[in-house]
């Protein structure tokens, strides 16, 4: 894709994502390369630094994963079928109310293009667009209190899908980054589920599978074993000692973020994070 055509559209998430960055960008774009060939996302989540990058960086390849099978399939279809997909949102759009959410949320044998409608749909009338599955991996977000959601947001769809399609999108777990970034040329961003800071904040639900404190530093030794190859990578997580600790070789940075998930809106409000790099 061209310089001209990114000019001409606005590439931005076609999802809510707790924990997105798409309020952070302004704090991070200081911290980006200025100039990479090939860029690796292994936690895709909402995509805004990918979306954020496409639009302010030279031409790059890209490779987005995410162990997510749900999500990803959505972004597959976005990029594939996105006039299908669409038809599908408008009749969840028509549709939309408590008992319709409820049902649809109860049903979980959707395969393909019904069930990245149903994601997207889901997606865009839960709690705060929080992800959050049972042991089953079944979702089980309560729905959000919006008067008039926007459930098929059409040019944003077809902007999207133009931005993936020379996209590779996959299902693998972050390790396998390992086996494609392997120079300076390779720009890698993780955004793991973020070390709890206290008990009542342990939310790691992001699939299935839950992300221990031995991930986080399984996760280090993936970041350095990078960087050790010359990789540029970034990272996100919270600011407490465990994660200063783990990355202390590397580059750590303070910021403020807006904590948006919290049923009592008086402890919404900003906490520091940090962001790790390795050049």
């Amino acid at each position: 894709m061209s310089t001209a055509a990114k000019e001409k559209i606005s590439y931005r998430p076609f999802l809510k994502w707790a924990g997105g960055k798409s309020k952070l960008i302004p704090q991070y774009e200081k911290f980006f390369p200025k100039e990479f060939n090939n860029y690796y996302e292994p936690f895709l989540g909402g995509g805004a630094v990918f979306f954020h990058l496409l639009q302010t960086r030279s031409p790059f390849k890209a490779v987005l994963t995410d162990i997510n099978a749900d999500l990803i399939n959505t972004y597959c279809c976005v990029r594939d079928h996105v006039e299908e997909l669409i038809k599908l949102l408008e009749v969840h759009q028509k549709r939309h109310n408590s008992e319709y959410y409820y049902d649809l949320r109860n049903y979980h044998n959707l395969k393909g293009l019904e069930a990245a409608a149903r994601f997207i749909y889901l997606n865009r009338t839960c709690f705060n667009g929080l992800y959050r599955v049972n042991p089953k991996g079944e979702f089980n977000v309560p729905i959000g209190k919006y008067k008039n959601p926007n459930i098929c947001n059409i040019d944003l769809l077809y902007s999207v899908s133009e931005a993936l399609q020379s996209i590779e999108i996959a299902e693998r777990g972050f390790e396998a980054v390992l086996d494609y970034a392997k120079t300076s040329e390779d720009f890698v961003y993780f955004d793991p589920p973020y070390y709890p800071l206290s008990d009542t904040s342990n939310f790691t639900g992001y699939s299935r599978y839950s992300f221990s404190k031995d991930d986080q530093i399984r996760l280090r030794d993936v970041f350095a074993e990078l960087a050790n190859c010359g990789v540029k990578v970034m990272l996100s997580n919270s600011d407490c000692e465990f994660i200063r600790d783990i990355y202390s070789e590397f580059k750590i940075y303070r910021i403020l973020a807006a904590r948006a998930i919290n049923s009592n809106g008086k402890k919404r409000g900003k906490i520091a994070e940090v962001l790790v790099t390795s050049y």
